[in-house]
């Protein structure tokens, strides 16, 4: 996989048979975000984990700049609803929230006035605006240690209430019982 922005957008908009502004933008911040925990693009050997705080074309985009990808536990989705994402350095603990900046929609406008779409000026503009004009980059703490959020993948539970697997040390203890985020009351779905 190449670094270069031109190879990296082909590749992301392959995905969905055109390019999009967001892909453009996961892109950017994909580059930007590893650039900033010292990490080479694409991160190797699984030395970067990303969080994203949302899924769809801008997902693709940071999938196609770093590398990183949820089978190789190398990638989270948090889904907050927004266009950003956190970086860290496996190996260093070092965390950054990339994100575009506010009014970044705007400034696109403005910076091509004769786009023929405001579409069409973000699609172009966020091509070619420096980092700083584009992008806010900020150090974070990671709310949980990293190991947890990483665990082992080895590791297997049986949930006692369900009888189903639970990998990776996703499974809860609640009143001496081991369960699964679902049956100990976390699901996302209704049986």
């Amino acid at each position: 996989m190449q670094s270069d922005l031109g190879s990296l957008l082909a590749q992301s908009a392959a995905r969905h048979s055109h390019l999009c502004p967001r892909q453009v933008l996961g892109v950017r911040i994909g580059l930007a975000g590893l650039a900033a925990v010292g990490l080479p693009a694409p991160a190797v050997d699984k030395k970067a984990l990303v969080i994203l705080e949302t899924d769809g074309c801008f997902a693709d985009g940071v999938e196609a700049a770093t590398g990183c990808t949820i089978g190789q536990r190398t990638l989270r989705v948090e889904d907050y609803g927004k266009i950003a994402a956190v970086f860290v350095s496996v190996e260093t603990g070092q965390a950054v929230r990339a994100a575009p900046r506010p009014g970044i929609r705007q400034r696109a406008d403005w910076r091509l006035p004769e786009s023929s779409s405001h579409y069409a000026a973000m699609l172009a503009a966020y091509q070619v605006m420096s980092t700083d004009e584009l992008l806010s980059i900020t150090p974070v703490r990671l709310a949980q240690p990293l190991e947890a959020l990483i665990s082992q993948p080895a590791l297997r539970a049986i949930c006692s209430q369900c009888g189903e697997e639970i990998i990776n040390q996703r499974e809860q203890t609640v009143a001496g019982l081991v369960l699964c985020r679902a049956c100990a009351g976390g699901a996302y779905y209704l049986d």
